[in-house]
Parts: C-alpha cells; sequence; structure tokens
C-alpha cells in the first residue's frame, strides 16, 4: 500500500477492504505522524487517540466476521475544532468556549462519515469563532502553512488544510461562510468542496453566520471530496435548512468527464484587484480545459459588500452578550469586527438582504447559459505569518478582510463550489474556484476530476520530517 503521508481515503479504504492494510495500522501510523510532524504545523488542537484505535480495532473486527464497514473503511479524519465532539467542548477556536459542558455526542457529519467507516482521530486549529481568512489564533498559536512553515494556512479552516496538506490525514472537515474551506484549500494546496447552501446538515456544529454557513470536505483527491460527501448527504430535522432533497451518489458520475458541459471563466470584477499569479492559475485551468468564453457575473463587488455587511451584523448578534460579559477574552481583532457589526444599522441590513435575492436571481440566469464558472479562489499566495497587510491593485488593504476577495460573492448566494489547487512553479500553491448552479456539486466535481486526471490540479503533501 502507498505510504499513508501520500495516500487518498479511498486507497486506504481500499487496502482496508482487500486485507492488504489493518485499520489499526492505518490509524497507529496516523497518529504517529501527526506526533511527530504537527509540532511544526499546529493543525491539531485536540488528538483522540484511544477513541480511535478502538474505532479501528472494531472495524478489523467486523471485517473479519466478513461485513463490510463502508466506503471509508478505516480511513482516518479530523474536524474544525467547531465540530462537537462527544466528550470534548466545542472551542470554536475561542478562549470562552473551552469553558462549555463537554459534547454529548459527535456532530451529525461526523457520525455520518464513521457510519460509512471513517475513523475521527481529533480536533483541529481554526480562526476563532470563523472570523478569520488567515489561520491565525491568539489562543491556540497558528497553523502554519505546511508548504511553508513561516507562510499562513488560509482560514479559517487552517488546520483542516495543515493537516491535509502536510499528510497529517487524508480528509478533513471544514466550514465556509465566506471562503473558509476555498481560502485554505488554496494556500494549503488541496482540494475543497463547499456544497450548496443546506445540503449537509449543520447539526452539532458551532455558528458563525446562519444565513451563510456551509460544512463540506477538504482532501488530497476529487474522489475523496466525493465519497465523503455521498456519505454525508441526507436531511436532518435537527437542521432547518438542511434540504429534503434526496441524496445523490456523485462519486461514480464524476468520472464522466466534461461531455458537454459548457464552462466559461469569470471576468470583470473577478479578473481585477488581485495579483498576477492569481490569474495566471485560472488561465491555467481555463487553457486544460479549452475554455474561452467569458462571462461577467454582475455586481460581484456589491455583492462582497453586501455579504461582508450580512456577516458583521450576524456574527455580532450571535457573540453579543460574550462581547459585553467578557471582551478581554476574544481575539482583539475578532472583537473589534463583531463589535462595529453590532452598530450597523438595522436598514443597511434589511437592503442587503433585499439586494441579495435580486443578485441570486441574476446569477441563477446565467446558469441557464452556462454549466459551470471558473474564477480565482484567493488574490494571491499565502502571505506570511503575522502579515497585517498587502498590496491589491496598488492599494494597501489589510490582509485578514481581503484574502476572501473572490470568495464571498459566490458562498454569499450558497453556490456549489469545488476548490481546485495549481502550481505555476515552485512557488505556493494558488487555487480555482469550479462553480456550478445550486444542487449541481457532480458538475463542479467532475470538472475537478477532469483536471486532476489531467494532472492540472493535483496535492502533493508537503515535506516536512521531525
Amino acid at each position: 500500500m502507498t505510504d499513508l503521508s501520500t495516500a487518498t481515503a479511498a486507497e486506504i479504504a481500499a487496502a482496508i477492504r482487500a486485507g492488504s492494510a489493518s485499520a489499526q495500522g492505518v490509524v497507529s501510523a496516523a497518529l504517529a505522524r501527526i506526533a511527530r510532524i504537527d509540532p511544526q504545523v499546529n493543525s491539531f488542537t485536540d488528538v483522540r487517540a484511544e477513541r480511535a484505535l478502538a474505532r479501528a480495532q472494531a472495524i478489523d473486527a467486523a471485517l473479519a466476521r466478513g461485513e463490510t464497514p463502508g466506503p471509508l473503511a478505516g480511513v482516518p479524519f479530523a474536524v474544525k475544532n467547531l465540530f462537537d465532539i462527544a466528550g470534548l467542548p466545542t472551542r470554536a477556536g475561542s478562549k470562552i468556549n473551552r469553558e462549555r459542558a463537554p459534547a454529548a455526542r459527535d456532530a451529525a457529519l461526523i457520525e455520518r462519515l464513521e457510519a460509512a467507516g471513517a475513523i475521527l482521530v481529533g480536533g483541529l486549529n481554526m480562526g476563532e469563532y470563523a472570523y478569520d481568512f488567515t489561520g491565525e489564533n491568539v489562543h491556540d498559536g497558528n497553523t502554519r502553512n505546511p508548504h511553508a512553515l513561516g507562510h499562513m494556512a488560509g482560514g479559517s479552516s487552517g488546520g483542516s488544510g495543515g493537516a491535509v496538506g502536510a499528510g497529517l490525514v487524508p480528509l478533513a472537515l471544514g466550514s465556509d461562510t465566506n471562503g473558509s474551506i476555498r481560502v485554505p484549500s488554496a494556500f494549503c494546496g488541496c482540494f475543497g468542496l463547499k456544497p450548496t447552501y443546506g445540503r449537509l446538515t449543520r447539526a452539532g456544529s458551532f455558528p458563525f453566520v446562519g444565513s451563510l454557513d456551509h460544512l463540506g470536505p477538504m482532501a488530497r483527491s476529487v474522489t475523496d471530496l466525493a465519497l465523503a460527501y455521498d456519505a454525508m448527504q441526507g436531511p436532518d430535522p435537527a437542521d432547518p435548512v438542511a434540504t429534503k432533497r434526496p441524496a445523490e451518489a456523485v462519486a461514480p458520475r464524476i468520472e464522466a468527464g466534461l461531455g458537454d458541459l459548457r464552462i466559461a471563466t469569470a471576468g470583470g470584477y473577478f479578473a481585477r484587484s488581485g495579483e498576477p499569479e492569481a490569474f495566471a492559475a485560472v488561465a491555467k485551468v481555463a487553457q486544460a480545459l479549452a475554455v474561452t468564453r467569458v462571462v461577467e457575473i454582475p455586481e460581484a463587488a456589491r455583492a462582497r459588500a453586501a455579504a461582508y455587511l450580512i456577516t458583521a451584523a450576524e456574527g455580532a448578534a450571535l457573540h453579543l452578550d460574550r462581547l459585553r460579559a467578557r471582551p478581554d477574552d476574544f481575539d482583539p481583532a475578532v472583537r473589534d469586527r463583531l463589535a462595529a457589526g453590532a452598530m450597523i444599522p438595522a436598514p443597511w441590513v434589511e437592503r442587503a438582504q433585499r439586494f441579495r435575492r435580486w443578485y441570486r436571481d441574476a446569477v441563477l440566469r446565467l446558469f441557464e447559459e452556462v454549466d459551470v464558472i471558473l474564477a480565482p479562489s484567493v488574490p494571491c499566495r499565502a502571505p506570511r505569518s503575522g502579515q497585517a497587510t498587502f498590496v491589491l491593485d496598488g492599494v494597501e488593504l489589510p490582509v485578514r478582510a481581503n484574502i476572501g476577495l473572490y470568495t464571498q460573492p459566490i458562498s454569499f448566494i450558497g453556490l456549489p463550489v469545488a476548490a481546485v489547487p495549481v502550481r505555476l512553479d515552485d512557488g505556493l500553491p494558488l487555487g480555482v474556484q469550479v462553480i456550478a448552479a445550486p444542487w449541481r456539486e457532480d458538475l463542479a466535481l467532475r470538472v475537478a476530476r477532469h483536471l486532476e486526471r489531467l494532472g492540472t490540479c493535483t496535492a502533493p503533501v508537503a515535506s516536512l520530517e521531525a
């Protein structure tokens, strides 16, 4: 079997089902690699070794009895620490939350992955309360980019990107409100899936902005994204927005190739304000797919502004009592943004929501003409750790607030996106968003898988040794 640090989830599960590897051996190797490598990356906040080994033993025993433990049999995975993990307080990257009572049960998506045979090994570092694009955390330390330890991993799912990029686990779960799966996928050089809003249940996760929050997987292969996505689908009465649409198995369909898919590149807003490398990454993907058509997503700048406003207002409302009672226990950067959100006039929020409805209708009309749209994930390669500002299009801007320049206008209306990593040279990776119409995750994943087969988009494990 391929070494664990470079094996995909699908390869691990196949080896375990075939008997050429054991779940206990795989999990033990993963735990050893985490102990050896993660002190450099700082992606884990909680390692659940005893639980993981007990689960691995149970899977090996089930296989010995001739039972089939599922398509992710024995695959180690980890989750952003805003997911409930039974027996742990759900810290959501904060100091305050770790005083909460331990979770009585796992988050719904953890339960669904384990029902498919996967094995949870721990919780992952994140930006405080998910209000972050950097992967930096004043309470638990910064997650470092596994491809260049002096650079950001991206956020707020930085621990998820760092753990996958460093080869600590082949599969991780993150959340994405304004770009928090897509940004670390780009910076850490892995694949990610932000599903349609409402596709995957959020039950058992700590919220940020209820009208924008998504949960989804990050992995080193598109097949792994599809397998995890298939395992996690299905309605859930515990999440009021979780769709009642029937689950759709996409894993077998992603090998269909491009067929007659109509693909375009996003111009206008998505072709300015970034560094040349960000647009070169999109051009590389477009060339590989023989895409020449360009479309313009209307009012994308206004959509980003509206998303920014709704995020600040809803996030502030959620945390208002904590802000009043314990302001000094927040990351100052998070506290100040939430405090500003608490002062946004209600009419502004109402106008942003009305615009949101108009914008959704306008973008959906584009999908009558095309099936998939390509756009950059990030405006630049990963900034250096601690870097406060960068220059985009000749303007000096705060890093933390502006890394999501291209992701916010997409999650604002809940579109599904497959995030694909792109390397232009020996430098740090970049990323491209493969965007589809609502409920068409299969199309985004088909394009991502085709790019992976071509070798245009790959997710090599970072070279780290303790």
